[in-house]
């Protein structure tokens, strides 16, 4: 068997530095992505610019990826972002002259399902603009003075998402949504396995096997946060749903999980951005909200009113300010039913503050001194999570306004 067919390790210790560590493997300026080799850089704007993005052949699962930063003379910030844009690391502090270390976790996956056949992928999306989000690789972006990085099996729980548009890794800017911010907020006890995608409803994920994938890597404990809505209101254009469809959909999910030994935790859609003369969020998602009440009551099943928490966020903002919480992929234009990186990390926020507040028992992983108040977001200018250099005018899949 070729080195290329054989089975990717699943331990790696890189380093960066020009004087590597004894059984370090060294990387140099210039070595791109090789498929034999098993590592190297990807495709940059600019070859040597910041960020920079680096690929890893890995097995599928969880990765535990240990970052050591070194600053010269003086001193640095630094973030990671792994596979499509996950936040990982948030403006870490180097001091000059010193070199900074931490550890977090990166879930890697394919779209082989286990008990035989595969993930439906929806192409050209899922196959180009996000296929790092299913090849066999772990793919990071680096923003600073990277030294080393070590690579290894993870041996921890899961929380796995699945939803639409506004769950899933968006690949570009300007649009983000909550789910790609969520493992910023975890220690590194824990993964983050986001299988959402763009377009989509509990129908979708059944039909396209994205359900069918999760059970299948499932362990008992695990937790799958669940949210559609925006998607759904199609089926009720289109004459093929509603929400009583809709909750049984839903209810399909529960009990795939469960059987599983798994938690299902429901999540009702958030609000689009719109105003009524008086400064109120108007509820264009109402009636999915509280389908996704009723089903999480009826089951049993842990419930985060996500819809509830961001009318109080939007109206924090008000009907200009919160432009700035929502992707503008054009002067002038404003996507009111997509967020940029502001938005989806208050969201995320809301989401693990509502996992507190439902005792989701994965809740024990968030990270020390976690506080949120949607009525108090946090400023948006002093927001600084830096940018990715990919952007795109292209919209996610869904539609802007309800039927």
């Amino acid at each position: 068997m070729s080195e290329a067919a054989a089975a990717p390790r699943d331990t790696w210790r890189f380093d960066f530095s020009g004087t590597p560590a004894r059984g370090a493997t060294v990387v140099r300026a210039g070595m791109a992505y090789d498929s034999t080799r098993g590592f190297g850089f990807e495709p940059s704007p600019a070859p040597g610019s910041q960020p920079f993005f680096f690929s890893v052949d890995v097995p599928e699962g969880n990765h535990a990826v240990t970052v050591t930063f070194a600053a010269k003379r003086e001193s640095a910030s630094a973030t990671v972002k792994a596979e499509l844009r996950r936040l990982m690391l948030e403006r870490v502090p180097v001091p000059a002259r010193a070199t900074v270390t931490r550890t977090f976790i990166v879930n890697t996956r394919t779209p082989r399902i286990a008990s035989g056949g595969s993930v439906d992928l929806k192409a050209p999306r899922e196959t180009v603009q996000e296929a790092w989000n299913w090849d066999g690789r772990l793919t990071l972006e680096l923003h600073g003075p990277v030294r080393t990085i070590e690579i290894r099996p993870a041996r921890v729980p899961t929380l796995y998402l699945l939803g639409d548009s506004t769950v899933c890794d968006q690949p570009q800017e300007p649009y983000a949504s909550w789910g790609q911010m969520l493992p910023r907020f975890f220690q590194p006890s824990i993964a983050v396995a986001n299988h959402g995608e763009s377009g989509e409803t509990y129908r979708d994920a059944l039909a396209r096997r994205r359900l069918d994938k999760i059970a299948s890597l499932l362990r008992p404990g695990d937790t799958v946060l669940l949210q559609f809505g925006h998607n759904d209101q199609k089926q009720v254009k289109q004459g093929s749903g509603n929400p009583a469809t809709y909750r049984a959909e839903l209810r399909a999910h529960v009990e795939a999980i469960r059987a599983r030994g798994g938690v299902a935790v429901v999540l009702s859609p958030m609000e689009r951005r719109a105003f009524d003369a008086t400064g109120k969020v108007l509820g264009s998602l109402a009636e999915y909200a509280a389908a996704a009440a009723q089903a999480a009551r009826e089951l049993g099943a842990p419930f985060i009113d996500l819809n509830a928490a961001s009318k109080p966020f939007y109206e924090a903002l008000g009907p200009e300010g919160s432009k700035a919480a929502f992707a503008q992929p054009a002067p002038g234009k404003v996507d009111n039913t997509h967020h940029n990186n502001y938005g989806a990390y208050q969201l995320a926020k809301a989401v693990v503050a509502g996992m507190r507040a439902a005792g989701v028992p994965a809740a024990a992983h968030v990270i020390d001194g976690f506080a949120f108040d949607p009525a108090r977001p946090d400023p948006v200018d002093t927001f600084a999570v830096p940018a990715s250099p990919n952007f795109t005018n292209e919209r996610p899949l869904g539609d802007e306004a309800p039927p």
